[in-house]
């Protein structure tokens, strides 16, 4: 492998004309395919296999024509105060509401709430709902603002008016200045880390490209294949990260090298060689946890992954092939580590003098030979010396913030979730101050008595034991399909969607539905968005467990191969789980307990997306391996060159502290950035990712790592026998690099090229 991407590097070096142009081809190519490519239509959300999926399907089935999935709309009125909505002149201005709602061309069906008995018992609230043949994202502009004008001319009668339902649905802002913010944190944190503007804006540029054609590309098929907007923000959020983080790692290993006296296309090789494999190793890790989404068998988290997985993909070669091109067009603008000659490869006696200095570091306890130690070094060696305290601080103190995650509640946003400041969520709650909180979820149930001998005896079956049940408010008389065979009931809960007491609603019918069933042959199904969302959440819970035995199954296989041990990626595997269960605990405590919230603008707390859990799983494995990788190999390769365990643990933190703590915090700044986003699920996406970064690399990585590392010793690197000899060798650390030491590292003017060259081919 390092030898490979070591000749793959000084390649894209000599040839990097070539390689530029390929990349800016394929970010055209892609570019134009997004421009020229349709409008995408509204995202099709589906759950194959649950019940409210399988319901959906069978009433599109038995009431063609019905527009299921068509957008609907709820214009909700209330009345001044000491007023009702029964009052001669404001039920004439329902009505001249309901009447040209009636003409759109869009519309299907507009309903009465003086005739449909659509006003609360007190009579100061009513609705009208509107339902349209198109759904909420395929609207056109013209009927959104018809709907708007309505309520905007009852508005100003002096009734309180909002617009409740998903028909004045448009794409959410993914938070545009956060992400500007978050990038110029970035770019600021290269300048402080790579010690120059030039080689601070080689990773932001190679990012912006790999994004480029990710999200382009993505763009491009979205029609064809069915993908959202949140497939889009997600690949972006995942491939500015790690496309920052990936070009970062070769391109201070590449000053590094050039520090060692190498010639510029010998350290563009050797840093692609070197550093290219871990990011290699890394970007395959976040590849399977990202495409291990589709195990779960939610459609649209499938797509998400993939879409993201591919975006990883993209950054991972370009870091490879355009990092090392980059590097030739800077030239001598790229400066060693540590120094700031403008030549290379001067005094020969100086560099000897400095190589003597660094054997008799490697030969030295570290801690004591250096004058001024860094950070990295200071850290790590203290953590040698207690590493059992620091050991036992981290694991208690993440354990302690992953408490609120004992309390997690899932559930998926609807309008209750919405900012107080929009009208969706004051008709939310017009509706339960009106109706009471069930109003906002109906439960549709859908008797299927094709095979029953008599269906309406089956349907007043199902309506009389619902009725029994506890928790119900309202049941609505069954209304048949034209064949007579399918009918549907409406039962309104006592309580809120997003409560428990509902969930147990839900189940408690579709218990009844299967004595319904034995009694009368007639299938009972339960669907409606409510439905939906508890189903969904118990399919993510479901897939949880193996979801997490593949994903950390291969990635554990992968890390064998890549340390040739087995505790370290055992270990690797439960510093990620103790970070991940801190970061839920994080976002149950904000998001769901209210902590902190108005510091990233939370206005409303309520249930956890019911995809997060999951979804963070997925993310945060791939990016805490990424530093798992990036530092270990280098702590492995200072000890397969012969250095103590504790030395190799210093030495490994002097050359990569400090490059992953920049990472880290690069990770962060672009994760933190999406916090600004109008969408709930991309805020606490934003949040999530971005405080499991920040537990995993500072404190799993940079503390608890170590201090195992320490602990361990020689042990760390145990490997048996028979399993050695069975891996292959991946040479990750660059062991097959250094028969190149001799004419290289020296920079021998005298040494001959052809030799040189026999050497760089073998």
């Amino acid at each position: 492998m390092a030898t490979f991407l070591y000749r793959l590097g000084r390649l894209a070096f000599r040839r990097r004309h070539f390689v530029a142009l390929i990349w800016v081809a394929l970010l055209t190519l892609a570019g134009v395919g997004a421009a020229s490519a349709p409008a995408p239509g509204t995202t099709s959300f589906s759950i194959p296999g649950t019940e409210a999926q399988k319901a959906f399907d069978l009433l599109e089935q038995r009431f063609p024509g019905a527009s299921a999935d068509g957008a609907t709309g709820r214009i909700v009125f209330k009345a001044p105060d000491g007023e009702k909505m029964t009052d001669a002149e404001n039920k004439a201005t329902v009505v001249k509401t309901v009447n040209e709602l009636g003409d759109g061309s869009e519309v299907v069906s507009v309903t009465d709430p003086f005739t449909t008995n659509a006003v609360s018992k007190d009579g100061t609230v009513a609705y009208t709902s509107v339902k349209y043949d198109a759904p909420g994202m395929e609207l056109k502009d013209s009927t959104r603002d018809a709907l708007e004008a309505a309520a905007d001319e009852a508005r100003a009668t002096g009734l309180t008016v909002d617009v409740g339902g998903d028909a004045l649905q448009a794409a959410a802002e993914a938070g545009a200045i956060g992400e500007v913010i978050g990038l110029a944190i970035a770019a600021v944190i290269l300048v402080l880390t790579l010690g120059s503007l030039v080689a601070a804006g080689l990773p932001l540029l190679t990012a912006i490209i790999g994004v480029g054609i990710g999200v382009s590309t993505i763009t491009a098929l979205a029609n064809a294949l069915d993908l959202g907007d949140t497939t889009s923000t997600l690949a972006l959020m995942i491939g500015l990260a790690v496309g920052i983080d990936y070009a970062l790692f070769i391109v201070s290993r590449y000053r590094g090298e050039l520090a060692e006296g190498r010639d510029r296309e010998e350290a563009a090789g050797r840093a692609t060689g070197t550093a290219g494999s871990a990011v290699v190793f890394a970007g395959l890790t976040v590849v399977i946890a990202l495409a291990g989404l589709s195990v779960v068998g939610v459609p649209m988290l499938t797509k998400m992954g993939l879409a993201a997985a591919g975006t990883v993909v993209v950054a991972v070669l370009i870091a490879l092939t355009m990092i090392p091109a980059l590097l030739g067009y800077a030239g001598k603008k790229v400066r060693p580590t540590g120094e700031k000659r403008k030549a290379r490869g001067g005094d020969k006696a100086e560099q000897s003098e400095q190589s003597e200095k660094s054997e008799k570091f490697e030969k030295s306890e570290p801690s004591k030979t250096q004058s001024k130690p860094g950070m990295g070094t200071r850290w790590a060696s203290f953590v040698i010396r207690r590493p059992a305290a620091v050991l036992l601080l981290g694991v208690v103190g993440l354990g302690a913030i992953a408490v609120p995650a004992t309390q997690l509640e899932l559930g998926l946003p609807d309008d209750g979730s919405q900012p107080t400041s929009t009208t969706q969520r004051r008709a939310y709650d017009l509706l339960s101050e009106g109706f009471g909180p069930g109003f906002n979820g109906p439960l549709m149930i859908v008797v299927d008595a094709k095979s029953s001998d008599d269906p309406k005896a089956a349907a007043t079956t199902v309506t009389d034991g619902i009725k029994g049940l506890k928790d119900v408010v309202t049941v609505t008389p069954a209304a048949f399909n034209k064949a007579g065979d399918t009918a549907t009931i409406t039962v309104i809960p006592d309580s809120k969607p997003s409560s428990t007491q509902t969930e147990d609603l839900v189940h408690a019918i579709r218990d009844k539905g299967a004595d319904v069933n034995a009694a009368t042959g007639a299938k009972v199904l339960v669907t409606g968005t409510t439905a939906m969302n508890i189903d969904f959440s118990q399919k993510l819970t479901d897939a949880l467990v193996p979801y997490l035995a593949l994903v950390v199954g291969l990635a554990f296989l992968l890390l064998i191969v890549v340390f040739r041990s087995i505790l370290v990626p055992l270990k690797a595997a439960l510093g990620f789980l103790l970070s991940v269960l801190a970061a839920l605990g994080a976002v149950v405590a904000v998001f769901q307990w209210g902590w902190l919230a108005g510091l990233i603008g939370v206005e409303e707390t309520g249930p956890i997306m019911s995809m997060m859990p999951i979804f963070m799983v997925g993310v945060v494995f791939g990016l805490a391996m990424d530093y798992e990788v990036f530092l270990v190999t280098r702590i492995r390769e200072a000890y397969v060159h012969g250095e103590s365990p504790s030395q190799a643990i210093v030495t490994g933190f002097r050359h990569s502290a400090r490059v992953v703590a920049a990472a880290a915090v690069i990770m962060m700044a672009v994760f933190g950035g999406f916090i600004s986003s109008s969408e709930s699920m991309i805020k606490m996406i934003g949040f999530g990712l971005a405080i499991a970064v920040f537990f995993d690399a500072f404190v799993v990585r940079m503390a608890i790592v170590p201090a195992v590392l320490a602990l361990l010793g020689k042990k760390a690197w145990w490997l048996p026998k028979w399993l050695d000899r069975a891996l292959p060798n991946v040479d990750v650390e660059g062991e097959g690099l250094r028969s190149l030491d001799d004419p290289e590292k020296t920079g021998d003017a005298d040494a001959d090229p052809d030799e040189k060259k026999e050497l760089v081919r073998a």
